[in-house]
């Protein structure tokens, strides 16, 4: 008699912004810091930057470097230096001064205040899962602190696309050399993280922390979750129900 395989989830990848920390307070305290940087070493740029020319300039790089879209470091590296160059500083200035002005920038990208349970749950999967980060943005795993807890990461920079497109999703696969339907991922968002897991053969996991509710049949997550410290029972269950299948 044969027995029954069980079906085991061997990785689970996070999303990062917005499900393990909220994206927006930390951007703008990293704004904040950029900005008086600015302010103390190139002033004239800060005028620049905080002028009605921003939308333009920035509409301007996207055009010249198209290739270049998902990468977000690069991209706010040239709209820095593009303002330098406006603020009347030689190019060769330029580039210095723009790539600081990134480092201060960059430094308050990966000062994240995690969300309650975040580090606790780190811990606790990947003593039982490889993880792995799967992340449209370009905050870095190691200076945030919790590289420890993931095998490696995958950025929409790497990539060259963003969640949902499945390119993202086969990456890490392929990466982790791990079968879509071993793996899991866990996001807060129900296109890029839900749908794209979802047309990729992954199962999916939603952090829904807003209370909001999933009204595309495409973006029903295999299951959900209101706390991130439900996740190991979570997962737990969808093997469960992975075996009575």
């Amino acid at each position: 008699m044969l027995m029954k395989q069980t079906t085991q989830i061997e990785l689970v990848t996070f999303d990062l912004d917005n499900t393990l920390w909220d994206v927006s307070q930390t951007i703008v305290r990293a704004e904040q810091s950029l900005r008086r940087w600015m302010q103390e070493n190139t002033a004239d740029a800060l005028t620049v930057y905080t002028s009605d020319a921003i939308g333009d300039i920035r509409e301007r790089v996207l055009e010249q470097h198209s290739d270049k879209r998902h990468d977000l470091s690069f991209l706010r590296t040239q709209v820095l230096y593009e303002c330098m160059l406006a603020s009347g500083l030689a190019s060769k200035d330029a580039v210095n001064a723009a790539s600081r002005a990134f480092d201060v920038f960059f430094v308050g990208r990966n000062e994240v205040v995690f969300y309650d349970g975040a580090l606790e749950v780190l811990a606790d999967l990947s003593q039982r899962y490889r993880l792995f980060a799967l992340t449209n943005g370009n905050a870095n795993i190691d200076r945030v602190g919790i590289g420890k807890y993931f095998e490696g990461a995958v950025s929409s920079a790497d990539v060259g696309a963003s969640k949902p497109d499945p390119k993202m999703f086969r990456t890490v696969l392929t990466r982790a050399g791990v079968p879509a339907h071993q793996a899991v991922h866990i996001g807060d968002h129900l296109s890029d993280d839900i749908l794209g897991a979802n047309n990729a053969g992954m199962l999916s996991l939603w952090y829904n922390h807003n209370g909001e509710f999933a009204n595309d049949s495409a973006s029903v997550p295999s299951g959900e979750v209101h706390r991130l410290s439900d996740l190991p029972r979570m997962i737990a269950n969808l093997m469960a129900n992975l075996d009575q299948d």
